[in-house]
């Protein structure tokens, strides 16, 4: 079940469309903005992230609400790792701090698959915080989406 929404590019992506697509999704989620992104989710999209489980868009809207309201300062890069027809695999690391002022970068993979539409069906998300200093970060950019001039994970050496 989709709702009429239609998320380009879509599948079956190529090296190109699959880039844009991962590109789209790191802009997404450096707004910080739960029901923006929750609609790049189908309607009844299945997540995991960690030992957490979303079933529809409604709940990773909530779980992305209260993720948000965690992890302060959140910045993030995603990179392609592989893709075929309609799923794309990625490596990711965001750096975020607590209300304590604890500094944290946190690597995952994710596994995605969409519907014809472009809107992802279904999310699987490992994910590891590292406690970092503050003096050991390295996204400096203003909150917001990454600077097209600012390294990627490979060039940070990430």
């Amino acid at each position: 079940m989709t709702d009429s929404q239609v998320r380009p590019p879509l599948p079956p992506f190529t090296l190109e469309t699959a880039i844009e697509k991962v590109r789209l999704a790191e802009d997404g989620w450096n707004t910080r903005d739960a029901e923006k992104v929750a609609q790049a989710y189908s309607l009844d999209t299945k997540w995991r992230n960690r030992a957490e489980f979303a079933n529809n868009r409604e709940e990773a809207q909530s779980f992305l609400d209260r993720k948000w309201k965690k992890e302060h300062e959140y910045r993030l890069i995603k990179e392609l790792w592989a893709f075929g027809g309609n799923r794309i695999a990625v490596r990711y690391a965001y750096e975020w701090h607590d209300d304590s002022g604890n500094w944290f970068r946190s690597y995952g993979n994710e596994n995605w698959e969409f519907g014809a539409d472009g809107l992802m069906e279904r999310r699987f998300a490992c994910i590891n915080d590292m406690p970092i200093k503050e003096s050991e970060r390295k996204y400096f950019w203003p909150l917001g989406r990454r600077p097209d001039d600012h390294p990627g994970l490979s060039d940070l050496g990430l």
